[in-house]
């Protein structure tokens, strides 16, 4: 059955095993990547409003890992690492001194972070429990081609439709599709990719722990967050209208070529030309800090 591009919708609860059958919307996983990068820079806020971490916070459910492992493993679940991570030296010193939450009480560090990037917007309601660890699933996830459920996202879920037209007596989807995630966009453009990697290095222990609970006891994530981002700057770059095929309540791309991409991929199509290439270009500066966060 092939990947479908899905419907948004809000949906909630706890992490589930990535493997599970149902599908997710690919307006939630746009978000999803965007706030990938808003929780890193979210650090960089916190340290520019000299924050402390916040009270410690109920313990969230524990994640439930996979019950078996899945047929192909990520590079990086056996293999040496191939980017190790050094704690930042250039973090500011009442920041690199500070003892680092328990993933179980970072939340309200990070919620009330993005808050602050929101700039007044409600980005903070929107996000669900668990959010680092949310974040990792969704690294994970993103190489696939199949998906698990949207259940793993760190924000909800928006409401709406993809946007369409006709094209050539096809459905396409709408020049304006891409105008969706200007939000979104918005906080990428102002992510400092050097702050972000430094408060990523700091707080890596956090990201470590939430992928060796995922189901990599022996995974590194900083190895598997380089191989989804080489995997979205990959993507092909597509011009001209797209044609998608609709199926009950969902679409799918009609040319099999593009069918057959990865999740990762699939976004950056979806994304539309101009903020494919304002993404892509962050995604390099990024990858290129991270590659050298080890020295």
């Amino acid at each position: 059955m092939p990947v479908t591009i899905g419907i948004p919708h809000c949906e909630t609860g706890s992490i589930v095993n990535r493997r599970a059958p149902k599908q997710t919307s690919y307006g939630g996983w746009i978000a999803a990547i965007i706030v990938v990068l808003a929780v890193v820079a979210a650090g960089v806020y916190l340290v520019q409003r000299a924050m402390h971490p916040s009270a410690a916070a109920p313990a969230a459910a524990p994640i439930n890992p996979p019950a078996a492992q899945p047929a192909q493993q990520p590079a990086s679940a056996s293999s040496a690492i191939q980017h190790p991570i050094a704690r930042a030296n250039e973090w500011p010193a009442s920041a690199s001194t500070a003892a680092l939450p328990s993933l179980a009480d970072s939340d309200a560090e990070v919620r009330e972070a993005l808050q602050g990037l929101a700039h007044g917007g409600n980005l903070g309601a929107l996000l669900q429990s668990q959010i680092i660890s949310r974040v990792v699933a969704t690294v994970d996830a993103l190489p696939r081609q199949s998906m698990g459920s949207t259940n793993i996202l760190p924000l909800r879920t928006p409401k709406g439709t993809m946007q369409t037209e006709q094209a050539n007596g096809a459905t396409v989807i709408g020049a304006g599709n891409g105008e969706r995630y200007a939000p979104y966009m918005t906080v990428l453009a102002d992510v400092d990719p050097h702050a972000l990697v430094a408060w990523y290095k700091h707080s890596y222990p956090l990201f470590q722990q939430a992928y060796r609970e995922l189901g990599y006891p022996r995974g590194y994530f900083n190895d598997r967050l380089i191989v989804a981002i080489d995997d979205m700057l990959a993507a092909p770059h597509v011009q001209g209208p797209v044609a998608v095929v609709r199926s009950g309540a969902r679409y799918h791309f009609v040319e099999p070529q593009l069918q057959s991409l990865s999740n990762g991929q699939k976004l950056m199509v979806r994304l539309g030309s101009q903020n494919e290439e304002q993404f892509k270009a962050k995604l390099r500066a990024i990858r290129e800090l991270l590659a050298s966060a080890g020295r």
